[in-house]
């Protein structure tokens, strides 16, 4: 059974242009990595998962496969050197999606990723730095046929879209004929072929792209900028490098054990994949409602019970942590209350505690009504980069990282998310993330450096940040003897 039926779905023609139908089917002996193994064809496709707060499964996991169109931007790339939420805006602008109701939030739209230099077509900050990784500056895939994987009720709704503008009857069989397909994929057993063994690489041990001694010159020139009065916060990176024999997918399985997270999402995009576990929501956007949740302040999770209450007291009491939290809790107010309605910026939750597998953090939730005359986009384009892998004040602190970090950051601190055809958007920042290429996977981490920061101890924890990610890595190579 198809809903809306056809009948439905005709009479929806003079309310827009295009309708979701999906058909829905069991899915107790079936897992979201089971379903995308089953579903994903090359080049293009995703699967996107949560865990709330760390600790509970979310409702929903989303995959897709086979976009009906791939926005590529940067240099030397498909639709160049622009901004590409104006490309994004233009093709989902060309769509009026009839809400039949049915469906949970996401009801097709654009899923991918942007860089964090995709920042210098938002404000004026320099742009130069070597691209290492030579990967996009963004890529986002356009979904018209999608599975919604609701844990709850353990089912499958498979959605595709119905053209209304056209001969609604033909494209409705086109629809059915699409989900079919789909269906029949998820109904065959896992072919042991559909299962990516290894990379087709060897491994090899992490390298840096700069010295401890580098990073801690890093560390000490943003502490002059903080004592100058140029900065209160400058957080920079560095990226690590690691050969592995391990295919992304395995790793991003080891990922999602190791440190299930609200944002955990594998990319396939045509000759690379980014694969993350991502705490922290940059903005979100639903039903005009517009949200972001500053992640800052971090201790490791107990031994015991007693350990772990001891461990979140310490945390809720340090000064230092408080103070810079509150920082980016005052940033995130800012970004939001750029595009939201005067008087309706607030602070929904401040300085939560939220436990992970292996840390806690202190996290805030603000949230506006976003003004009529802006978008979706506007909310991202006011809120990117983060404060939180940026500094603050946030112009400023990017330009004195574009100074200090001789390579491109690339994925690593941008955004990777989706925008819907109804004007919802859900973005996380690219923290706690891979980029694989090549059979090697990249990966980068940063802190946020302040007047009393120490150098040696601001590397080790990039080190100790880093260590979930290699953990992943060493776990699928074991998994699969790939050493």
């Amino acid at each position: 059974m198809y809903f809306p039926r056809l009948s439905e779905v005709k009479k929806m023609s003079s309310q827009g242009n295009l309708a979701p139908i999906y058909r829905e089917i069991s899915a107790d002996l079936e897992t979201p990595v089971s379903a995308y193994l089953k579903v994903a064809r090359a080049p293009y496709s995703f699967l996107l998962e949560s865990v709330e707060g760390g600790e509970h499964l979310a409702r929903y996991s989303f995959i897709g496969t086979e976009p009906e169109d791939v926005i590529e931007t940067g240099p030397g790339r498909k639709d160049g050197e622009v901004d590409p939420l104006k490309l994004v805006e233009s093709i989902l602008s060309k769509y009026e999606v009839v809400d039949s109701g049915y469906l949970p939030r996401f009801m097709g739209g654009v899923v991918g990723y942007l860089s964090y230099e995709v920042a210098r077509y938002f404000e004026d900050i320099p742009y130069g730095n070597k691209n290492v990784l030579d990967v996009p500056e963004s890529v986002f895939m356009l979904t018209k046929t999608f599975l919604v994987f609701d844990h709850v009720r353990h089912m499958i709704q498979v959605v595709s879209h119905v053209k209304l503008d056209g001969m609604i009857e033909d494209e409705y069989v086109k629809a059915i004929e699409r989900i079919d397909e789909v269906i029949e994929r998820l109904n065959s057993p896992l072919d042991p072929s559909d299962i990516p063994a290894k990379s087709g690489f060897g491994s090899g041990d992490k390298i840096s792209n700069m010295t401890p001694e580098y990073h801690q010159s890093m560390v000490e020139d943003s502490q002059k900028y903080v004592v100058d009065g140029d900065a209160i916060q400058v957080v920079v990176s560095q990226r690590f490098s690691r050969p592995t024999s391990a295919h992304p997918f395995h790793i991003y399985r080891s990922l999602r054990a190791i440190n299930p997270s609200p944002y955990m999402y594998y990319l396939n995009l045509n000759g690379f994949q980014i694969v993350g576990a991502s705490p922290e929501m940059l903005v979100q956007v639903e039903d005009g409602l517009v949200s972001t949740h500053p992640i800052a302040g971090t201790r490791p999770r107990g031994d015991n019970p007693e350990e772990d209450r001891r461990l979140e007291k310490e945390l809720r009491y340090d000064e230092k942590e408080k103070a810079e939290h509150l920082m980016l809790l005052d940033l995130g107010r800012n970004d939001i209350g750029r595009v939201s309605e005067p008087g309706t910026v607030q602070a929904v939750e401040i300085m939560g505690i939220e436990r992970y597998s292996h840390v806690m953090h202190l996290v805030s939730h603000v949230e506006g009504k976003l003004k009529s005359e802006y978008s979706n986009f506007d909310a991202l384009r006011a809120c990117f980069p983060a404060g939180t892998v940026s500094g603050a004040p946030k112009i400023r602190a990017m330009e004195i990282i574009a100074e200090l970090e001789e390579d491109s950051r690339g994925p690593y601190a941008g955004a990777v998310g989706y925008f819907d055809f109804v004007g919802n958007m859900d973005t996380a920042i690219t923290i706690r993330t891979l980029v694989f290429k090549d059979g090697v996977a990249h990966f980068q981490v940063g802190g946020g450096i302040v007047y009393d920061s120490v150098p040696e101890i601001e590397f080790y924890e990039t080190i100790h940040k880093a260590e979930a990610l290699m953990r992943a890595i060493e776990d699928a190579e074991n998994k699969l003897g790939a050493h």
